[in-house]
Parts: C-alpha cells; sequence; structure tokens
C-alpha cells in the first residue's frame, strides 16, 4: 500500500489534505509535530513526504533532510504560502526536493502532482530492479565465459571457440 507523510503545524491544512486524499487508496499519516514525524519514519515506510516549510519546532528543507537521510527512496515535497526563491533553491539543493507546491493548492493539481510523483517513483524502482537484472545476468555471462576460457585452456584438442556474426560463441569439436 501507498503511504504518505503530511507535516504542517496548521491542523486544518492537515485535515484539508486528509480529506482529499481520502478518495485516493493510500494511507495517509499526518502530523503536527515535526519531531513525532521524525519518529515515525524510524517505524514506518513512507512512498512520499509532504512537509511545510515554515514551521515553529522545525523547518520543512531541515526536516526534509533528515527524511532523506533515513529514507532516501521516498518522494519529497514541499508546500508553504510562502515561496521565496532562496528557500526553493535551498530545498532543491539541501533536501533534494521533487516539487514544490504553493499555499493554497488547487485540489486537481495537487492530487496529479502527488500521483505523478508516485508515478515516478515506482519507475525509479522498476529501472533498479531491471538494472540490478542486468548486473546478474552480466556476472553469469562472465562465470560462464572464464569456465568456457578454462575448459579450452585445458583442453585445446577437444573443441575451439568462434564469435558467430550475432554475438554468440560457437563450440567447434575438432574430430580426436
Amino acid at each position: 500500500m501507498i503511504r504518505l507523510q503530511v507535516i504542517d503545524d496548521e491542523p486544518a491544512i492537515l485535515k484539508a489534505i486528509q480529506r482529499l486524499l481520502r478518495q485516493e487508496d493510500w494511507q495517509v499519516d499526518t502530523f503536527s509535530d515535526p519531531q513525532d514525524a521524525l519518529q515515525a519514519l524510524t517505524g514506518a515506510s513512507y512512498n512520499l513526504i509532504l512537509c511545510d516549510l515554515r514551521m515553529p519546532q522545525l523547518d520543512g528543507i531541515t526536516y526534509l533532510q533528515f527524511a532523506r537521510q533515513r529514507q532516501p527512496g521516498a518522494m519529497r515535497l514541499l508546500f508553504s504560502g510562502h515561496g521565496d526563491r532562496e528557500s526553493l533553491v535551498q530545498a532543491i539543493n539541501q533536501a533534494q526536493v521533487q516539487r514544490f507546491i504553493s499555499k493554497p493548492w488547487d485540489d486537481y493539481e495537487l492530487l496529479e502532482t502527488l500521483r505523478s510523483c508516485l508515478q515516478l517513483q515506482q519507475l525509479q524502482m522498476e529501472q533498479q530492479r531491471l538494472l540490478l537484472q542486468v548486473q546478474q545476468q552480466q556476472d553469469q555471462l562472465q562465470r560462464q565465459q572464464q569456465a568456457l576460457q578454462e575448459m579450452q585452456r585445458r583442453h585445446p584438442q577437444l573443441f575451439s571457440l568462434t564469435r558467430a556474426e550475432d554475438g554468440s560463441i560457437l563450440l567447434e569439436e575438432h574430430p580426436g
């Protein structure tokens, strides 16, 4: 199940987001205290973290930096009614924030942003899985090539290795 963490010091914002996301099949954990949200990062795995920029206890950029260390695979989004350029650059550079959402937000745009970020995360996970699969296949191929070379070295009179035009390896037997 997809799991989201939302942090904002304003309870009305948290309730509005919960209401909006109720239509999705996502588990949404909301926190008004960033310290509680940090503790939750150790016990739960989140696909996406949406955090307010300005909170009294801890600013959103610092929070998302901690979140990045604890859950590097989670998508990180920042939202605020105070979007100055310096804060945005800092958020992108230090916390590697994927998106910035302005308050007040448009419900449709927020949902589409969350969906696209989650889709991007799924694609990144699939890419990692495929890269691992390719690496494993390359390792297996290398071991097989080494075994064939060793066999050819030990028994040169039995066969020779020839590479076909399509890249495959042909074993040619020598009559004994």
